[in-house]
């Protein structure tokens, strides 16, 4: 829901921008293109702020220092069952994965009290970290999908332009006696902006949408190798 309202507002106060910057900022070549120019930097303005907000939000979900350090560390320091050490350098490192490690760890360091079988132990470790994992993960992919969306949508948006250009152009080309030169050059003006500015906003939602992808995949697979090791190192403890 409070996605949907700030994806909604975004939208309103980029298209008010967009009107402001088309009337008064733009040159004249580019006016020419008509008023979906508005819409195409309406969506432009819209990628450039969800790259802004998933560039911070994704560094604030891998922490305060190195994450593939602090992975390590806390590793290593299971490993040697500083717990107590581990869950505090979790703290200190925050973010998503450090949340979801020092769920499961102070899960396990509660469960470990009780006189329970191994196997319930480490099953009770794995059901936290699953239900601590499906409430962090959300926001790493928080806004692809928006950005996704205008990735596909610009390119239709500037065609849908291009053909109302077109149609201009034609329609000069049409007119009695000699062709109306001003009006021709309008329509293909018209046509070859919202071209330029479909593509413009596309290619940028594009590539921000598989660097985003591509940095939440290597945030999860970091996790899942951590939170495996560290699985492996509690199931251990039995025999110890």
């Amino acid at each position: 829901m409070k996605q949907t309202v700030f994806t909604t507002a975004l939208l309103i106060l980029a298209s008010a921008v967009s009107t402001v910057i088309y009337y008064y900022f733009l040159p004249d070549y580019i006016r020419d293109g008509g008023p979906i120019v508005i819409l195409l930097l309406a969506l432009s303005i819209m990628v450039i702020t969800f790259i802004i907000e998933r560039t911070l939000s994704l560094r604030k979900a891998e922490g305060r220092g190195s994450l593939q350090l602090f992975l390590q560390h806390v590793v290593d320091t299971v490993k040697e069952k500083k717990f107590d050490e581990a869950i505090e350098h979790c703290r200190k490192q925050q973010g998503v994965c450090a949340n979801v490690l020092q769920s499961a760890l102070e899960r396990y360091l509660v469960i470990r009290k009780k006189n329970v079988p191994m196997e319930k132990q480490i099953a009770e470790v794995k059901r936290v970290i699953e239900e601590a994992t499906a409430l962090e993960t959300p926001l790493l992919e928080k806004n692809l999908i928006a950005i996704s969306t205008i990735a596909s949508i610009a390119t239709m948006v500037g065609l849908f332009g291009t053909t109302l250009g077109m149609i201009r152009s034609f329609r000069a080309l049409a007119s009695t006696g000699a062709p109306d030169a001003v009006q021709l050059s309008l329509g293909i003006s018209e046509a070859l902006i919202n071209t330029a500015g479909g593509l413009f906003a596309a290619i940028m939602a594009i590539v921000a949408y598989n660097v985003f992808v591509n940095k939440v995949d290597n945030l999860n697979y970091m996790l899942d190798e951590a939170v495996f090791e560290i699985v492996e190192i509690l199931s251990g403890e039995e025999t110890d």
